[in-house]
């Protein structure tokens, strides 16, 4: 069995063994799992992703995304199953499959686990530093508990932008980020580089799908007691007209409170590759507290070969789906811009 190591010889020799399987099973539905058994399948190989649950759960609502990228991995061949394995290898000299603890076998010559790792606080610890379970404890200046010493990255503890909670997370655009404040800090404070807290914000392409997501899902919002509104848009191609290559349709799904003048909490995208950098959009309306009415009247670039029409771009859409909801909900709705 292996694991998916950030280590170029463990790689190397996961892809030697990968190139001698027949039928390789991955537990774990988060976006190493999907990237790895996309990669996998390109070679031919039979690939089962075993989730517990839904697949991508922490990032996207159910049931439009979970089940978008379930339906586009099974349309390229990979096959999904729902279940649990606690122990369940089978075979004596080498792997021959899993089991799930429901009682099915799955056939597997190779078996990768891609179910999330620990933060390494190894060196924190023997150093002395405040260290939670979710990792290193820092200031917003990324500094630990002992004020000479920065951490950032995979080892630190994040907290949630909205509700001060810490949470796991491990992504490059994270870490770089936080590298940046500890950089501009090192030497002299400087409040206007200081970490507010952590959003979240990631793209994924599998499949020939790319997903992305920023800030807060809907079932997340909701089971933190914010009263959301959910704005929408769906089908406009991401370029204009669609006869162009590269041409995708692109759903969009905005999370705002209720309160607060319809504030963005959140963003979740699907489509084409122009979802990278639409999100990027997003995560500073989150970080920047922007409403719904100002999203809806944001002020674009557009071109036929570059974006989707600017009468049809899902951004201004989604923001204008909630706005007509929140001019629905009553008095206590701010003022409609209709």
């Amino acid at each position: 069995m292996y694991t998916v190591s950030k280590d170029y010889h463990y790689l190397k020799e996961l892809r030697e063994s990968v190139e001698e399987a027949e039928s390789v099973v991955i537990i774990g539905g988060g976006f190493i799992a999907l990237e790895v058994g996309d990669e996998i399948r390109k070679l031919g190989k039979d690939v089962t992703i075993v989730v517990r649950s839904r697949l991508l759960r922490n990032s996207f609502d159910p049931p439009e995304f979970s089940e978008m990228i379930e339906n586009r991995l099974r349309e390229v061949g990979i096959n999904v199953v729902y279940g649990h394995v606690e122990g369940g290898l089978v075979g004596r000299e080498s792997v021959e499959g899993v089991k799930l603890v429901e009682g099915r076998e799955i056939p597997a010559d190779l078996v990768i686990l891609s179910t999330g790792y620990r933060p390494n606080v190894e060196l924190a610890v023997k150093a002395g530093l405040k260290v939670t379970r979710y990792g290193i404890w820092t200031d917003e200046y990324m500094r630990t508990s002992c004020l000479d010493i920065f951490a950032v990255g995979d080892c630190v503890e994040h907290r949630d932008f909205f509700t001060g909670k810490p949470f796991p997370l491990m992504l490059a655009s994270t870490a770089t980020f936080e590298a940046r404040i500890a950089g501009a800090n090192l030497f002299k404070l400087q409040i206007v580089r200081e970490n507010r807290r952590t959003i979240g914000a990631y793209s994924t392409h599998v499949a020939g799908l790319t997903l992305a997501a920023a800030g807060l899902t809907e079932e997340a919002a909701r089971k933190e007691g914010f009263e959301v509104i959910v704005g929408r848009a769906t089908g406009p191609p991401d370029r204009h007209p669609a006869k162009f290559e590269d041409t995708s349709m692109l759903t969009a799904k905005l999370i705002f409170s209720r309160d607060r003048g319809g504030a963005i909490l959140g963003a979740q995208l699907a489509g084409g590759k122009s979802v990278g950098e639409m999100i990027n959009v997003l995560a500073l309306a989150i970080q920047k507290r922007l409403t719904a009415s100002e999203l809806y009247t944001l002020q674009i670039a557009t071109h036929p070969l570059l974006t989707a029409s600017p009468v049809g771009y899902q951004i201004l859409q989604a923001a204008e789906d909630a706005l007509a909801k929140l001019r629905a909900g009553g008095l206590n709705s701010p003022p409609s811009i209709f």
